[in-house]
């Protein structure tokens, strides 16, 4: 406060623009008649005030709860439509259908009675896209087994569709995995049916397994299997064991 010496009394106001008073830097002047008294302020916002607690250290907010999971149990979740990939079988992925596998023998075309005779198939893992079930797929087809049907009423399941005379290092007519003999005479056809392992992802990069196999076959493989009762070689089989009926 300032004092300054006697005045009439008058008592007033100074003018204030809207600016000062906002902030209250308004000046006022008030005359009793003895003295004049002339006084200003500025009025700044206080700070926030925070708790010192007992020991005059700030008070840490209340630590809150972390959001936890919404599990749903119906397809509307509070207002949210909850959407999840459907369960797949191998009768939905009858629009996927994997190549059909390749089917040969050894010797080519036919057979000897008594001899076993190879059979040899061939399958490889396959990648398809398109629409399942309304959603934008990629299946996964992966030979699982081969079922052989040798023509003469017998079949036989195998993980593998079998490998040449020459790759297994064996001599011709002798027996590996998929081999077959014949006892009769005659022609017969001869298939493969692969049984296909499926999975499908549906955009997640995850892999869904598909329950049961998808199925092709491949068929019109004729074998004509022939009684050998002498062989002409070239060289006897002490000489060439590798040789035919050796």
């Amino acid at each position: 406060m300032l004092v300054i010496g006697s005045w009439l009394g008058v008592s007033s106001s100074a003018p204030c623009s809207p600016d000062l008073a906002a902030i209250g830097a308004c000046t006022t002047v008030s005359n009793s008649g003895e003295q004049v008294d002339i006084g200003a302020s500025i009025t700044n916002p206080a700070p926030p005030v925070t708790d010192q607690g007992d020991h005059g250290s700030p008070t840490q907010p209340e630590p809150q709860p972390a959001p936890q999971p919404i599990t749903c149990t119906r397809a509307d979740c509070g207002g949210f439509l909850v959407v999840t990939p459907p369960d797949v079988t191998a009768a939905d992925l009858a629009s996927f259908r994997p190549a059909t596998p390749s089917l040969t023998g050894e010797p080519t075309g036919f057979g000897l009675v008594g001899a076993p005779t190879n059979v040899v198939a061939s399958a490889s893992e396959q990648l398809m896209t398109g629409t399942l079930l309304g959603w934008d797929v990629t299946v996964r087809f992966v030979p699982a087994g081969f079922v052989f049907d040798y023509g003469d009423g017998s079949t036989a399941r195998f993980t593998t569709g079998g490998a040449s005379w020459a790759s297994l290092a064996q001599p011709q007519f002798t027996p590996t995995a998929t081999s077959h003999v014949y006892r009769e005479r005659g022609t017969y056809p001869v298939a493969v049916t692969v049984q296909y392992a499926a999975s499908v992802d549906f955009g997640s990069g995850t892999w869904r397994p598909v329950t049961g196999y998808v199925t092709a076959t491949s068929a019109g493989y004729d074998i004509r299997v022939v009684e050998a009762r002498t062989a002409l070689v070239d060289r006897t089989c002490i000489e060439n064991p590798a040789g035919p009926g050796c």
